[in-house]
């Protein structure tokens, strides 16, 4: 057994995922925890942090700062929350592997965030997932056309971190598709390969994931399973609310993806409901917590100090997720931001933040500051939004 005060857990990323990790480790005793942040997050005003490195986004950066870490401490649990920072960190594995616990597996990581490669295995494990075609080239511009409209086209692997690319590209007419022509050429001149598949009928409500921590031999510690409520700004963004209310199948498809790809950490497949044939569609891979990863501390499972006693060698307890009541963990500000953006939204609004008692993500009478300055960025966020609106007419 290590001792865990020789150990320090560092959380990469102060956003929403990063200050759940950090929520979730004090909340089971764990009070070594670092944070490297890239400016002003809501995490660095935490009051259960004990320290913060500013860092920028590039590998040298990241070694300097955990070189430094370790001078305070032996050993060193690191808790990623995008996947640029998984990127860099397998860039500098061989500098940091005898003194950090570095969750995922090194030796396809890469091919694992890549969206054809996921597919690949959707196709040998017969788990469904939308008509997609991969776009790698100019000449394979004209292989859009061979997927019915709408289309959703998203790098194959996330850049728009590290890259000015965008997240997502939503394709809703012919029109649409013969504009996109000239930036998808743009971006693949620069290397940057696409996957372009069907849009799945239905809204933000449809998105399903299973969420697991899976141990270097190969055993899932834990794992739990749940869906989106809505997402900001659209169908296709990032967390707004979420619950515990999902289906055996999404666990069952989950684990076996999970277990053919060989992967470690933290994991999270996340499928759509296709309501034409009733079928779960695998829609992406993430190697590391998701912005919703509270909802499963709220339903009784707690990954991040999962990872935590695996990491220290500690005896890990099996939890049972519990599905009732049913929980609903809120992002107020996304959910403020829709409300005041989105046609027609007040439904999901309504039944995400008043029909219960929801959780929300960053608010916490324990520690107050971090909750104050993401309130603090508000108007600035729907300026932002309201700019952009204006700069699309």
């Amino acid at each position: 057994m290590t001792n865990p005060s020789s150990v320090c857990a560092l959380v990469l990323g102060g956003y929403i995922n990063g200050y759940s990790i950090i929520r979730e480790l004090h909340h089971n005793k764990v009070y070594n925890i670092w944070l490297f942040d890239y400016g002003t997050s809501l995490s660095r005003f935490s009051n259960r942090i004990i320290g913060v490195t500013r860092i920028d986004r590039d590998a040298h950066s990241l070694l300097q700062a955990i070189d430094t870490l370790h001078k305070l401490y032996k050993k060193i649990v690191l808790y990623p929350t995008d996947d640029a920072q998984l990127e860099l960190l397998l860039k500098i594995y061989p500098q940091i592997r005898n003194f950090c616990f570095i969750p995922f597996n090194e030796t396809n990581l890469l091919a694992s965030l890549d969206k054809t490669q996921q597919y690949k295995y959707c196709d040998s494990l017969n788990i469904p997932y939308p008509t997609t075609v991969s776009i790698e080239n100019v000449d394979d511009l004209k292989r859009l056309h061979d997927i019915q409209l709408p289309i959703l086209i998203k790098p194959n692997r996330r850049k728009d971190l590290s890259s000015p690319v965008f997240r997502s590209l939503f394709i809703e007419d012919s029109l649409s598709l013969s504009r996109s022509f000239t930036q998808l050429s743009k971006y693949l001149s620069q290397g940057i390969s696409f996957l372009a598949s069907e849009f799945i009928p239905g809204d933000d409500t449809q998105i399903y994931a299973y969420t697991c921590y899976r141990s270097r031999n190969g055993e899932i510690l834990n794992d739990w399973i749940g869906k989106k409520l809505t997402q900001f700004p659209d169908f296709f963004g990032i967390f707004s609310s979420a619950s515990n209310e999902a289906p055996d199948i999404i666990k069952q498809q989950g684990r076996k993806l999970v277990a053919s790809m060989n992967l470690f950490g933290i994991v999270e497949p996340e499928f759509k409901l296709d309501k034409r044939d009733n079928k779960y569609k695998l829609m992406e891979i993430n190697l590391r917590s998701m912005m919703w990863n509270r909802t499963g501390f709220l339903s009784g499972v707690n990954l991040a100090h999962t990872q935590w006693l695996d990491a220290t060698n500690q005896e890990n307890i099996r939890q049972s997720q519990y599905f009732s009541p049913t929980v609903h963990q809120v992002y107020m500000k996304h959910e403020i931001i829709n409300l005041l953006t989105r046609r027609r939204y007040f439904p999901y609004f309504y039944h995400n933040v008043l029909s219960r008692r929801p959780h929300f993500s960053v608010f916490d009478l324990n520690d107050p500051k971090p909750f104050f300055y993401d309130l603090a960025t508000l108007p600035r966020t729907l300026f932002q939004i309201c700019l952009k609106k204006l700069r699309a007419l």
